[in-house]
């Protein structure tokens, strides 16, 4: 454990790690918005603007994956509930993009239709700054973060952990869900919100917003991975490591695994939050069905695939099983299920380290054979 204080950081990424994110960074953020922008359809290069909504997509995606394995990969607190900090965001950012709609909907009322339906007067309370684009920000950030800290503060103190936690954070999320469903809260019920037409004034639907999105999304999701990097290389990394492998010998040499269990949790939570907030004016819709347990499932699920306590794994396997996701939904929707639920078993079985795991492993056997 003096490791834990002797320790010097060492470089987020290596030389040739920072060329291939220098090389990413200028495909996604500059290359991405020429090819659907600048080329015409006909060209080979195009990309068209439904690549574009599901890359999107599948981004977000990839933030919520980057976060679980901050908790999981790192910590070893596998969370079950966080598709509710995602939604959440999500929600926030929708109620601003109802806000937006105006008089544009199908009453002509101020009010979203499924107030002026439901026979509501005037907006409930929660929604007093959604008209404000600086105060969804700071909600989007502020509301997950608190409800996560809250929730984390009472759990760690308590001392819960393993599959009692994995079960009261999935208990969490189902009850938030049924809870969001109910017409009287004021978040649209079932249906959720949707039809949104503008974001700053700005028509949401034009190829120049949805790149936009597209690119703030990609510079986030850079953004959010340098970050984990800095705090895996720093000590807090040290220390969330030794509390995953030995939680007892973090606590005989002297550190409270409680405020590091807590921060690291409630920054992942944050990040899902952020992710949902850019998930939602892309995909176009919002509902309670993304605070299902599946949905926090899946997370995991794409965290384990593509490499858990790896960083760059937990990406790759968000965009590999909602690509495959994306292509069977369309080809043989009844197989979908079946695929993920035996995905995730042959990688458990045959790949514990998840695709980049195995290939990490497989370059420094051969590197070292040399």
């Amino acid at each position: 454990m003096n490791s834990l204080i002797n320790h010097q950081p060492k470089p987020m990424l290596s030389a040739v790690g920072w060329r291939v994110f220098t090389i990413c960074v200028l495909l996604f953020c500059v290359g991405a918005p020429v090819m659907n922008l600048v080329l015409p359809a006909t060209s080979f290069f195009h990309m068209s603007d439904f690549a574009v909504a599901l890359i999107g997509k599948i981004m977000c995606y990839a933030i919520c994956a980057l976060a679980m394995d901050l908790i999981w990969g790192y910590t070893g607190i596998l969370s079950l509930g966080h598709g509710l900090f995602f939604a959440l965001g999500g929600y926030i950012m929708g109620m601003y993009l109802m806000r937006q709609i105006g008089t544009d909907g199908n009453y002509k009322s101020e009010l979203p239709d499924f107030m002026v339906f439901l026979d509501w007067k005037k907006f409930p309370w929660q929604w007093a700054l959604s008209d404000n684009f600086v105060a969804t920000l700071v909600l989007i950030v502020v509301v997950p973060a608190l409800l996560a800290w809250i929730f984390g503060y009472f759990a760690f103190r308590s001392r819960i952990k393993g599959v009692y936690f994995s079960i009261i954070t999935q208990a969490m999320t189902y009850a938030a869900m049924l809870l969001f469903f109910r017409n009287e809260t004021g978040f649209g019920g079932n249906n959720g919100f949707t039809d949104f037409k503008r974001i700053l004034g700005v028509p949401i639907a034009t190829p120049e917003m949805r790149m936009t999105l597209f690119v703030i999304t990609a510079m986030v999701l850079f953004g959010f991975y340098l970050l984990a990097k800095w705090i895996i290389h720093s000590k807090l990394g040290r220390v969330l490591m030794a509390i995953r492998d030995a939680e007892s010998r973090v606590m005989f040499s002297g550190y409270s695994p409680m405020p590091y269990k807590l921060a690291i949790w409630t920054l992942s939570a944050l990040m899902c939050a952020v992710a949902g907030a850019l998930y939602v004016p892309q995909v176009g819709i919002i509902n309670p069905s993304e605070m299902s347990p599946a949905q926090s499932i899946e997370i995991a699920i794409w965290t384990a695939v593509g490499g858990r306590g790896t960083l760059i794994g937990p990406i790759v396997g968000a965009f590999l099983v909602n690509l495959a996701k994306s292509w069977l939904t369309v080809s043989a929707p009844e197989f979908w299920l079946y695929f993920l639920g035996a995905l995730f078993i042959l990688v458990t079985l045959f790949l514990p380290q998840g695709v980049v795991g195995f290939v990490q492993k497989h370059i420094k056997k051969h590197g070292g054979q040399q």
